[in-house]
Formats: structure tokens, sequence, C-alpha cells
């Protein structure tokens, strides 16, 4: 994984990282679209991200400026992705015993892309630090902020689409603008919603939810009675959005994986970075056992403990490559 760093507005922190980029010779021409609906979808997103999170479309344009590539181009590129079939296939686990605060999540996509993807450091003026990993730029797919809020989506097949913020570009909000759970669930129920996903995050006092959402409805879940989490594949789980749900064959393990968490978490009075681990590399049941040959598998893996204060991430498939300590971002610490 490319580790990238933003500082600085957000205009600037584009500029300079599209400048280094087009230094670089890096070529995006091939995901832009000459779709006239698609087009047309992010256009009337545009208006949407003016009034909701208008920060984003500057850095958007400082990286668009920095390569010398029309912002029109990177935006339909950037601001339709969720909302047109983009299938990122993850895992998320998020888990408190009353003394343990862990996130767990392992990151499934294409392998052909592997050098592309991020796990990069932001520290923009007036905006939470945060550490975020992603399969392309600017929107998030996983990540923890210097309040030790840790929040990560999963892909859902959308039925319906309107014009709105994607499941990336609101993670990217949660983790810059929001404190805690508390506060990202009130900016998900206001936002007007584009794409069809999951979101599970936690925060360092143990709140924890898995948000099911779309462009029409959301429902929030939490845990159930005696048990220490909540998680998320790439199905919707709530009886409340079960309409919305893709009646297809499930040839991503989703199902599996959902189980093999259930399965190893149900029983248990705790959790350790370790247990979470063993969940994560497929030592509980099925989780990141792909057959690279089907040009598939995991591709990074993240562990955030929220009570040490310690991020940790496998820059690839976690059975086969070992966790690191990433230490660039410096938290808050309580009271401060």
């Amino acid at each position: 994984m490319y580790h990238s760093r933003f500082k600085g507005t957000h205009y600037e922190a584009g500029l300079r990282y599209g400048d280094i980029l087009y230094k670089h010779g890096a070529d995006l021409s091939h995901a832009f679209s000459k779709d006239s609906k698609k087009i047309e979808f992010v256009k009337e997103s545009i208006k949407i991200y003016e009034r909701e999170y208008p920060e984003v479309l500057d850095e958007i344009r400082g990286v668009a400026e920095g390569m010398r590539i029309p912002f029109e181009d990177l935006s339909t590129f950037l601001l339709g992705m969720y909302c047109f079939i983009f299938n990122n296939r993850c895992t998320n686990t998020a888990v408190f015993d009353g003394d343990n605060i862990i996130f767990g999540r392992n990151s499934d996509f294409l392998v052909s892309l592997e050098k592309q993807y991020e796990s990069t450091y932001y520290k923009l003026d007036n905006s939470n630090s945060f550490i975020g990993n992603t399969t392309t730029m600017i929107q998030m797919e996983d990540g923890v902020n210097e309040h030790g809020l840790a929040v990560g989506l999963t892909f859902i097949y959308p039925l319906k689409i309107k014009p709105g913020l994607n499941a990336g570009m609101m993670v990217r909000y949660i983790l810059e603008k929001c404190k805690n759970v508390a506060e990202a669930l009130e900016k998900l129920q206001n936002f007007t919603i584009g794409s069809a996903q999951t979101i599970t995050m936690i925060d360092r006092a143990g709140d924890m939810a898995v948000v099911e959402c779309n462009c029409e409805t959301l429902y929030v879940i939490r845990p159930e009675p005696e048990q220490i989490f909540v998680h998320a594949t790439n199905n919707l789980k709530s009886p409340e959005m079960l309409q919305y749900q893709y009646d297809g064959v499930d040839d991503i393990h989703s199902g599996e994986r959902y189980e093999t968490v259930y399965n190893a978490l149900k029983d248990r009075k705790n959790c350790s970075v370790e247990y979470m681990k063993e969940i994560l590399t497929g030592k509980q049941g099925f989780m990141c056992q792909y057959d690279r040959a089907q040009v598939f598998d995991a591709v990074w893996s993240s562990i955030y403990d929220l009570k040490n204060m310690k991020i940790y991430r496998a820059e690839g498939n976690p059975s086969r490559v070992k966790y690191k300590e990433d230490t660039r971002l410096k938290f808050i610490k309580s009271g401060d």
C-alpha cells in the first residue's frame, strides 16, 4: 500500500497530491466515464455535496488541477462510486467487552490494483486528524481518527440510487468531522444518501452500531442483549431493510463471512486483539481464504485497538501477511 499524507487546506492538500501523481505519470483516463446517465447523476450529486460536504469538492478540484485533468472527469469517477456498481466486498466487526474496545476489518477487492491501494494520514486545517485506507483516493473505506472513533463500510448492491453522498465519502466525513458514534449517527441521519451500504462504527467509550442505509431509508443495529459485538458483511440483515437486498448468487462468501464472525463471538465475554486477528485471518472459519487465481482477495486488514490507542494493519491477505503497527496518528488522550 502507498502511504500518503495530506495537510493544509483541503484544496492545498489535493493540489500537492495531484501534482505528485502527475509527476509519477499516474493515468486515470481508463476510469473516466462517458456514460451520460452517470455524468448527469454526479452533476446533481455535486449540488448536494456543495451543501453537505463542500470541503471534499475543494480537495477533488485540487487533485484535478495537480494532475492536469478536468474536474468533471475526476468528480464523476469519485462521486459515482458505490452508486454504479463498485464491487469492493468487506467484513467489519466492532467489539466492546467491558474492557477491550476493538474494530476489525478485512477489505476484499481486486489483486490487480494492489499497488494502488493507500493508507493515508490526514491532518487538514480545522479537521480531525485520521488514518484512512482506500482502494482509490479521497474517499475512505475504513479508518480511525484522533478521538478514537473507528469506522468502516461494506458495499451493498444498490437496487435504488438517487443523487447524494456515497459510502466512501460518508466514511471520510465521519472520520474528519465526528468525535463519537452519537455524532456520526446524527450526521448519517441527516445526509442526503445516494448509495447503498452498511457503516460499522465504534468509539473509545465502547458505543457501537451498524447502520444499514440507502437513498430511501436508514436503520441502526445495536448489539443483541448479552453480546459484545456488532458486525456486517455484504448483505442487509435488519427486517426493515430486507426489501432492498439484492436477490442474487452469493459468490463473494458474504454469508459465510457473516456467520464466521457471529459464531466466533456470539458466546464470548471478551475479545483481545489477538483473538480478532484469529477471526480476520480465517482461523475461526471462512474469512479471507480466497483463490487469488480468481483475481480477488483480501487486500488489507485493519485492527484498531481503541483502549490502548493502537493501529495495526496487514497490507495484503492477513493469512499470509503479518500485522504491523502504524504510529502515524497521535490520539487525543481522554480528558485532553
